[in-house]
């Protein structure tokens, strides 16, 4: 039985270097265990994201939190044999609504939410209530000056053609720059357009969500509003420095700004173009104007109208950026590191620190790659949903003891706080499944997963792991995430490309001639040391030819049912000139993971 700490590391040794778990941190682990101290929640909370269908884990305490300075127990919600799942989740009370609620299946409270919504948005509507925001803005014109720019914000308030009319925006706002009529209901071409159209200083206008974007085309729009920069959040060809300056938040509806001389592009220090549809940058994107820009965001445009390397050559002159956001595969290049390359002054790139992209080869950068959420359909039950979410949140590990190895694994659902928990290139915790033996024995584990901070984290910071830990790029880093990530098809054509290329420049390699044959028996007349570990040749093989041995480096014939690759043998310290019951690359043929390898020789 465990008593003491020195108990606690005597029979847990292998599983704590298995784990990583920091020596320093040991004995804090082993008082947690044995009074099994639950403390995650007075450190971290758990927020809704993605709106409602994830959940991410936060540090929430008023001190930060010291890189290897604590360590945390996560219980195991769910722990299951895999074709056991669905039989626990119809037949356990309450597991089918607490493992759905953990996966944001439950569909029923959402549903109840976005009716409360509809219903507010109901009674917020109707020509009184729009007719309020309007004066209002008319007055804040009206205290500033004749001259001052106006915005509106209008959206979701229930305007239809007519009250879109009746509000006379260019009579009352001669100097509007920015519509928003985002969610409303207007329908009629012709009559909203006419109305739009007398507004002739708009640089920014929002019609998204109205059904009148089934008739009317972006051209007729631009045709109309001869200066507009930002139609249905995209930038249009006529984008210049207002665009920007609203991008880098210069201007907005507490600075309209109608002026392009009161927009000092010099002073943006953050630029956010992610997903504006932009073709080409506008000339006024300089490094001579946006000389103090720091961070950059580019995702999401298709940048077609300009080459990669007229992009690299426009970014290197920003002397002051250090953060940048990008499409990988993209417009930059297909390549993290080459964009780096390119861009030395970078110190992130998609939110991963450029060192670690460097040091790890990871050409495709995934951390802000768009997460894949589960999707279900209202007919399916709580369990059926379940069993179609988990697979993003299982976790796995195999059970063994000095006899014999389980070849079936334990899958687990970790608890609220642990399955909170996303993905992170640059993570700043690490987690590690871990049994904890109170009697000293196999029989009286129970199963823990154990996380610890590998980084000084701050208070409001995200609490992120590395869901592919010591995984990298030579063992398809970026195509393993795919199972929690939308990986961009051009990831795919390319690597598929750079294998093609590198099967075509390998040349068939002669075939080797055949070894003599000669007698495997010692020239001393000694029996043969046979290592092995199968059972059943440990009790038959009993001819005085063979002797058995428990060390692999001693033996002169190894006879394994377990596979013996390259580096196994290396840390076995084998050699060639013992006898194996497996011929060589046996696993390309035997072991299905191995497929690529068996193509390629």
């Amino acid at each position: 039985r465990i008593r003491t700490f020195e108990d606690f590391a005597r029979v847990h040794q292998f599983l704590l270097i298995a784990a990583g778990v920091p020596p320093s941190l040991h004995r804090r682990l082993y008082r947690k265990l044995a009074d099994e101290v639950f403390d995650g929640g007075e450190r971290f909370s758990v927020e809704p994201c993605e709106e409602g269908r994830q959940r991410r884990l936060v540090l929430a305490s008023d001190t930060a939190l010291r890189g290897e300075s604590d360590v945390f127990l996560v219980d195991h919600a769910w722990s299951f044999r895999l074709s056991d799942a669905l039989k626990q989740l119809r037949e356990v009370p309450g597991l089918a609504e607490r493992m759905a609620a953990l996966m944001c299946v439950d569909l029923d409270r959402r549903t109840e939410v976005e009716e409360s919504d509809e219903q507010g948005s109901e009674n917020g509507g109707g020509l009184e209530h729009v007719l309020q925001v309007v004066e209002k803005e008319r007055i804040r014109v009206q205290e500033s000056g004749s001259d001052v720019a106006a915005w509106l914000e209008l959206e979701e308030l229930g305007i239809d053609d007519d009250m879109l009319v009746a509000l006379d925006l260019s009579a009352n706002f001669p100097n509007l720059v920015a519509l928003n009529l985002w969610g409303n209901k207007l329908q009629d071409p012709e009559k909203v357009m006419r109305e739009i159209g007398k507004c002739g200083r708009l640089k920014a206008l929002w019609l998204n969500e109205n059904p009148i974007l089934n008739q009317c085309t972006e051209k007729d729009v631009l045709d109309g509003l001869p200066e507009l920069e930002i139609y249905n959040s995209h930038f249009t060809r006529k984008a210049r420095e207002w665009a920007l300056g609203f991008c880098g938040d210069m201007v907005g509806a507490e600075n309209p700004c109608l002026s392009v001389g009161n927009i000092s592009l010099d002073n943006i220090v953050t630029l956010d173009l992610s997903d504006r549809c932009i073709h080409k940058l506008p000339e006024v994107f300089s490094p001579s104007k946006l000389s103090s820009l720091s961070k950059l965001n580019i995702r999401g445009n298709p940048l077609d109208e300009m080459s990669g390397d007229d992009l690299l050559k426009l970014f290197s002159g920003l002397t002051q950026l250090e953060e940048l956001e990008a499409d990988i595969p993209g417009p930059l290049g297909d390549s993290a590191i080459s964009i780096l390359e390119s861009l030395p002054s970078i110190n992130l790139l998609n939110g991963v620190n450029a060192s670690t992209i460097v040091e790890n080869a990871k050409h495709v950068v995934d951390s802000a790659l768009k997460p894949r959420i589960p999707e279900w359909s209202p007919e399916e039950s709580l369990a059926e949903r379940v069993i179609g979410a988990m697979w993003l949140y299982l976790m796995t590990y195999r059970l063994a003891d000095e006899e014999k190895f389980d070849e079936t694994p334990i899958w687990y659902v970790m608890d609220e706080l642990g399955s909170a928990m996303r993905h992170s290139d640059d993570a700043n915790f690490r987690i590690s499944p871990f049994l904890f033996m109170p009697e000293g024995k196999l029989a009286s584990a129970i199963s823990y997963t154990i996380l610890w901070p590998i980084c000084d984290v701050h208070t409001g910071e995200e609490c992120t792991r590395d869901f592919l830990f010591g995984i990298g790029e030579d063992k398809q880093r970026s195509a393993r995430l795919t199972a929690w990530f939308h990986t961009p098809e051009k990831y795919f054509i390319q690597e598929f490309r750079k294998y093609q290329e590198q099967l075509q420049s390998t040349s068939i390699c002669p075939a080797e001639e055949a070894p003599s044959t000669k007698s495997v028996r010692p020239s001393d007349g000694r029996p043969l040391r046979v290592f092995t570990d199968i059972p059943q040749v440990e009790e038959f093989l009993t001819r005085p030819e063979f002797v058995l041995t428990t060390d692999p480096k001693d033996a002169d014939i190894i006879w394994a049912g377990m596979q013996i690759d390259s580096e196994l043998k290396s840390s076995l310290g084998l050699t060639d000139q013992q006898y194996m019951n497996q011929f060589p690359f046996e696993a390309c043929l035997v072991m299905k993971h191995h497929l690529a390898d068996t193509i390629h020789r």
